[in-house]
């Protein structure tokens, strides 16, 4: 049984001074997670330019929620060219997300200082 997917969101300072948005995803990730995602994502306010995706909390995410990762991804770049980052994830998913293309889209980040530092 998968554990629905849960969003919280906070902000940082990155090294630039510039104010981050970090978008906190826990539980699983898979076609169900999609309105819980972009929801999120489509709630942000417009000043948010620059977005780090949170992975420490997901226990899973399958090939459909990787689908809506890419999603998210390329309507950042489309609408509004928010920088995007990632962290967070598993060595294996740091190794699939890079396979699937991800890393051409978002920085991946092993953490959340380094990718604070990369924004």
């Amino acid at each position: 049984m998968q554990a629905s997917t849960k969003v919280s969101q906070r902000t940082a300072t990155a090294a630039s001074g510039d104010t981050v948005t970090i978008l906190a995803f826990s539980g699983d990730i898979a076609s169900t997670s999609k309105d819980a995602l972009m929801s999120a994502y489509h709630g942000l306010e417009a000043a948010a330019q620059k977005v780090l995706l949170d992975f420490k909390g997901v226990d899973y995410v399958n090939s459909s929620g990787i689908a809506i990762i890419i999603q998210l991804l390329l309507e950042a770049n489309k609408n509004g060219g928010r920088t995007i980052g990632i962290f967070g994830l598993t060595p294996h998913f740091v190794k699939v997300f890079t396979m699937v293309g991800v890393a051409k889209y978002a920085a991946i980040s092993p953490d959340e200082s380094t990718a604070l530092a990369a924004m």
